[in-house]
This record gives structure tokens, C-alpha cells and sequence, in this order.
């Protein structure tokens, strides 16, 4: 088990997380919340806005030209 302190940054209580213990990503946002006695970090829940910001890339004639026809698979029964 990893020790650390908790110590004043600005008007916010800090904490270190030890290399051992550090998230891998830095680019995304963590949520943290109380239960009991221990604080828990996560990283947060991705929104569907986020989905739909990422639809925005795509230009209005993406697919125009339709799919590329396959033929149909035949599979083993269950």
C-alpha cells in the first residue's frame, strides 16, 4: 500500500498519487467522488454528445456511393 499526503493548492485540498498508482491517460477527465471514508477516482463516463460531435467529421457524401456488396456468409446453425 502506497502513502501519500493531502495538502492545500490554491483554495482545493490536493492529493499526490504515487507513480506507482498514476492513471495511464492524462487527456481525459477523471471523476471523483466520496463514499464513506475513502475518495474514489475514475475516469468519467463518456457522453453520447461526445459521440455526436465526433459525426461531425463526416462529409454529406461519405458513403454516396453505397457499400460494397459481400456476399452473404453462410454459418453454422446453433
Amino acid at each position: 500500500m502506497a502513502m501519500t499526503r493531502v495538502f492545500k493548492s490554491g483554495n482545493s485540498q490536493a492529493v499526490r498519487i504515487p507513480v506507482e498508482l498514476q492513471f495511464e491517460r492524462n487527456d481525459i477527465e477523471y471523476e471523483i467522488t466520496r463514499e464513506g471514508d475513502e475518495i474514489r477516482i475514475r475516469p468519467a463516463r463518456r457522453k453520447l454528445n461526445q459521440l455526436a460531435d465526433k459525426f461531425v467529421a463526416f462529409t454529406d457524401d461519405f458513403m454516396a456511393g453505397g457499400r460494397l456488396d459481400e456476399e452473404n456468409q453462410e454459418r453454422e446453425l446453433l
